[in-house]
């Protein structure tokens, strides 16, 4: 069977590391994972011309919304959000899936990150957001706050609130609302978040408690910031890990080897 990972720009995926990881632990040997380069302009063709031999599809971005009308089928998590990580090819049918929700859920009960949470403070507004929004109000946050540069390109990000039921206020990227956030989540690209990094030194905005969803370089300059203010840091690569763990169940429908990932991420990142 092939599955695949699909984005643009997509060379850095960890994916294929951690998927052909479970592969092995499962002695799945027949099964196959490649990362694509794909845009929005080459998706339905490439969804096309996945046959009977294809199990699935991870997607980031740009295709994680591109892809909803293009599915048979999607989950509620993944309408509420307006995102779609996840592909899985059934009788024919195209299953949409968001597994970035309870990835992240995972990855900050696991970090010791649970509810209820007091105020959040997401940084940006895209897919990711959504799926940090929805996974915040999973964990019982009453009050949650978008710092995003653009309010007029947050309309997703505020349709997906409406969906949950949670109630978003929008804020300056630069200048946000918020001082002292319970939950601090940057979904921005490394180096995007920097002035977060400067405020934190300074002592002008220092959350509890710090995800990062980067993953590679890590760590970036606003968790070392973190650290160093003794903030409690959940890197991108835990949310990564139980994600892909999430596209693994539903792809082979077998349990997915955590550990056995986790060990091979790792080892890719140089520990």
């Amino acid at each position: 069977m092939k599955a695949a990972v699909l984005g643009s720009p997509i060379a850095h995926s960890l994916s294929p590391v951690l998927h052909r990881a479970a592969y092995r632990a499962l002695g799945l040997d027949d099964w196959s994972y490649q990362a694509i380069e794909c845009d929005e302009a080459r998706l339905p063709t490439l969804l096309d011309g996945c046959g009977p031999g294809w199990a699935g599809l991870s997607l980031t971005m740009p295709l994680k919304r591109a892809v909803l009308p293009m599915l048979d089928l999607t989950d509620p998590l993944a309408r509420e959000v307006g995102a779609a990580n996840t592909v899985v090819f059934a009788a024919g049918e195209r299953h949409g899936h968001n597994t970035d929700v309870p990835g992240m859920i995972t990855a900050l009960t696991e970090a010791g990150i649970a509810g209820p949470l007091g105020t959040v403070l997401i940084v940006g507004g895209g897919a990711t957001a959504c799926s940090a929004l929805a996974a915040v109000h999973g964990l019982g946050a009453a009050d949650v706050t978008a710092a995003v540069r653009d309010p007029a390109r947050a309309t997703d990000l505020l349709a997906a609130a409406r969906r949950l039921g949670v109630v978003l206020t929008l804020t300056s990227f630069d200048q946000p609302a918020v001082d002292a956030p319970d939950l601090l989540i940057s979904t921005v690209p490394s180096g995007a978040a920097n002035t977060y990094a400067e405020r934190l030194s300074g002592g002008d905005l220092v959350p509890s408690k710090l995800l990062d969803v980067v993953y590679h370089p890590w760590p970036t300059v606003l968790a070392v910031a973190a650290g160093r203010a003794g903030v409690t840091v959940v890197g991108g690569f835990p949310m990564l890990l139980h994600q892909a763990a999430g596209q693994v169940a539903l792809m082979t429908g077998k349990q997915a080897p955590v550990e056995a990932m986790r060990a091979a991420g790792l080892a890719a990142l140089g520990g």
